[in-house]
């Protein structure tokens, strides 16, 4: 790989995080890049996840280990260990696979409820190989997360339809 990889990170209380992190997937997918894209805390298959599958043949992997249990504050051991496992085969993965774009896909919430070692996380990003693009999403990115970033965009809630009280819907939210 002859590029320098960045890291970005979308975060904020604004919808659209995953969405962008997807949305940057398929063009890379369309470039020629290998992407892999992990969900942390997400199980349920949303049209982002099954469109990178469809389009991105053997070039997009996209790695899950959550059992659609909520947190409620603190995390469970059982959930705990979803979250560290999900983490090592991420950093395996990422060499076997020859990923050229990585999507931690809801990390910045995964360590605000310690699944992942923050430590872990910061140590990957500094050794990580040198043309690998990370993208990271998930509300309440702490500071470590945001200074180890490149590009930092805040997603800021204005107005949502969700207040008034519409429920999330098939092809907009997942």
């Amino acid at each position: 790989m002859e590029r320098k990889g960045q890291i970005q990170l979308y975060t904020g209380d604004g919808k659209g995080k995953s969405t962008a992190a997807a949305g940057l997937a398929l063009r890379a997918l369309d470039a020629g890049w290998r992407v892999l894209f992990v969900q942390f805390m997400k199980s349920v298959p949303s049209g982002e996840v099954a469109m990178l599958r469809r389009l991105g043949d053997k070039r997009c992997e996209v790695l899950q280990e959550w059992d659609d249990s909520f947190i409620i504050g603190v995390a469970s051991e059982k959930q705990k260990a979803m979250g560290r496992r999900l983490w090592e085969r991420t950093v395996a993965r990422v060499e076997s696979f020859g990923a050229d774009l990585l999507v931690l896909d809801e990390i910045a919430v995964a360590l605000s409820f310690d699944l992942v070692d923050e430590e872990a996380v910061l140590a990957f990003l500094k050794a990580r190989p040198e043309g690998l693009e990370v993208v990271m999403t998930g509300r309440g990115a702490a500071k470590p997360l945001i200074e180890a970033s490149d590009l930092v965009t805040e997603m800021r809630k204005v107005k949502h339809y969700f207040d008034s009280g519409v429920q999330a819907r098939k092809g907009i939210e997942w």
